[in-house]
């Protein structure tokens, strides 16, 4: 045998579609979906957790999750907490959260445009933060 037939033979075949290994974590990052990270970042500011739904319905209407209004979202479950509600409207400016107070979690919110005309049921109180 020469030396090129004995190259072939050493040289590993591989199957099917390769897989990366990322080297670094900004490569680690860049996989993660945005809905990932909005919520790992949401987990870092605020006590108060998001639904799948409620995730969705932040990136669908681009409601504002600054700092400032998580922390007044937090304060507005405080507040309902102490009143002893279950599942609370909370108004932030010109967003609408509905939150399940005893689970501590985020149901669904509402823009400004979809507001006006929209008809909450199934909540024990309001909160205007």
């Amino acid at each position: 045998m020469n030396e090129i037939d004995l190259r072939r033979i050493s040289t590993p075949i591989t199957t099917g579609i390769p897989q990366i290994v990322p080297t670094d974590l900004t490569e680690v990052a860049s996989t993660k979906s945005f809905k990932d990270i909005l919520q790992e970042q949401l987990d870092e500011i605020s006590h108060v957790n998001f639904s799948k739904h409620a995730m969705n319905r932040v990136m669908e209407r681009n409601i504002d999750l600054s700092e400032e209004n998580l922390a007044r979202l937090d304060e507005g479950v405080k507040l309902a907490e102490e009143k002893g509600l279950d599942d609370t409207l909370i108004l932030i400016d010109s967003a609408a959260f509905i939150v399940s107070v005893k689970n501590n979690i985020v149901i669904t919110t509402v823009g400004k445009d979809e507001m006006t005309g929209n008809v909450f049921t199934n909540i024990d109180g309001t909160v205007i933060v």
